[in-house]
């Protein structure tokens, strides 16, 4: 992997701060559910699978034992890191002319990290191969409940998969949309061509719909980093049921010795990096409180 140089920029006389890039959005998971305090390592969480029930007891009568069952589910940790090279010239010339270099590659590793929840929390992958992990056992694409998408009909496919939560007895609080799914939400006409849902422009800034949060991106479907599309355009849940903490958390920092990456030595080659690094726990509660929304596949 080549690293960044000063050659890679056309620096002019007068330059105006600052570098354009597409932009990405974050995860759709942390804004669903709320990460909660975690200490390092792996975690257990019991979940109350039979909750008590009350008994009508008679006067004099005895009373009954009340059965009530708990199974614990794991909350596994996942380190996630970026490191990205450039020569000792970009530094410089970031230095000098203020393009705003390392900024913006610090900024979009924390970017990057962000990203990674939903990778791997839904997908499974390792966001830089786009390939499903080995040492990532269980997702939200792993749930067997699922509603596929037919004849452009997004929201009956979204009231489709919050019924099958509601069959589950659990409450759909929260719908995580890939954005192909919030803009066709967005061009959706009644019979005489009048947006149904005109509210909500082309869908990209959604934070609500049908009384449940919403939240858009494209990690829900990974097109930008998954190897083979899953087809997922949309997850229904109730998302509590979905935890996640940082256990650990390290900033972008500069290194400027060593071999961070196994490319070779920094300074023998002139180069320095940054690097950021996170630790997630991540587990889901029970599977049968998601849904996935699905398209046809081709």
């Amino acid at each position: 992997m080549a690293a960044l140089l000063s050659t890679d920029f056309t620096i002019p006389a007068e330059i105006s701060q600052g570098i354009f890039e597409k932009a990405q959005k974050g995860s759709t998971l942390a804004q669903l559910s709320g990460a909660r305090p975690q200490k390092f390592g792996k975690q257990q969480v019991w979940v109350l699978t039979a909750p008590p029930k009350a008994e009508l007891v008679g006067e004099g009568a005895k009373k009954s034992p009340t059965p009530t069952t708990y199974a614990s589910k794991a909350v596994n940790p996942f380190k996630l890191q970026v490191t990205m090279r450039f020569s000792q010239e970009v530094q410089w010339a970031d230095e000098d002319v203020q393009i705003g270099v390392l900024q913006d590659l610090a900024s979009n590793a924390g970017i990057a990290l962000g990203r990674a929840l939903d990778l791997v929390g839904i997908h499974k992958i390792n966001p830089l191969t786009g390939t499903v992990s080995d040492m990532v056992k269980e997702g939200l694409i792993d749930t067997t409940q699922s509603v596929q998408l037919t004849e452009a009909k997004y929201d009956d496919a979204i009231e489709a998969a919050a019924g099958v939560i509601i069959s589950s007895g659990y409450t759909p609080s929260g719908i995580a949309m890939d954005p192909t799914l919030s803009f066709g939400l967005s061009t959706m006409r009644d019979a005489n061509g009048r947006k149904i849902y005109p509210e909500i422009g082309f869908g990209q800034n959604l934070t609500n719909f049908s009384g449940m949060q919403a939240a858009v991106s494209d990690t829900v479907s990974a097109k930008n980093e998954i190897t083979t599309d899953t087809n997922l355009l949309g997850i229904v849940g109730q998302f509590d049921a979905f935890r996640w903490g940082v256990q650990r958390s390290i900033g972008a920092h500069l290194i400027e010795y060593g071999d961070p990456d196994g490319l070779g030595d920094l300074q023998r080659q002139n180069q320095i990096a940054i690097r950021a690094e996170i630790v997630y726990g991540i587990g889901i509660l029970d599977q049968k409180a998601f849904a996935k929304i699905a398209k046809a596949a081709a």
